[in-house]
């Protein structure tokens, strides 16, 4: 039996370029963000840039940073750990492929309802802000996805991720399931 995937760890940073901090538990508001991150607030570095995307939140699966760190380790060069990626949500038992197929998806995280917009395709931020080489490469289809909030509510650290099955009603998270393959 696989295990559901869940929350391994969250991460906010009050502002751009500053270092993400791990939180137990963060409060996401519908077509926001997550109180007290930098994009909610307007003030990350790409909330200006065009055209305007959804910055809701960011996901990235554990097994996509530990495949990116091996590419980089076998290169010699540095590693980068969960809050250096400048996501905000760390996924566990997922995978990077079974990730980014959430793009255009609607899927729960914690009972709450978010749509997958697209692929967090990774840029030299992490790099320049911690003098690393490398980021871009190594995280290539690996870099996460982000997320429109559609409800407000409280995430916590271990709260699972889940997708409606097909024949199950989109209204009631508690009756969905993972993988409907």
């Amino acid at each position: 039996m696989k295990l559901a995937p869940c929350i391994r760890s969250i991460y906010v940073a009050p502002d751009a370029g500053v270092p993400m901090q791990k939180v137990i538990k963060a409060e996401l508001m519908a077509h926001i963000g997550i109180q007290g991150d930098r994009y909610a607030q307007g003030i990350g570095t790409f909330s200006k840039a065009t055209p305007i995307k959804v910055r809701h939140i960011s996901l990235i699966a554990e097994d996509g940073i530990r495949t990116a760190n091996h590419l980089l380790e076998i290169n010699h060069h540095p590693q980068f750990t969960g809050s250096e990626t400048r996501r905000n949500i760390i996924i566990s038992q997922i995978s990077s492929e079974e990730l980014n197929q959430l793009v255009g998806r609607t899927f729960y995280l914690g009972g709450l309802a978010l749509k997958g917009i697209e692929l967090c395709d990774p840029c030299q931020r992490p790099a320049k802000l911690l003098k690393k080489p490398d980021f871009i490469n190594a995280f290539s289809t690996r870099g996460g996805i982000r997320a429109a909030i559609l409800e407000s509510g409280m995430l916590f650290s271990g709260s699972e991720l889940s997708i409606p099955h097909a024949h199950n009603s989109p209204h009631h998270p508690n009756q969905l399931f993972f993988n409907d393959k």
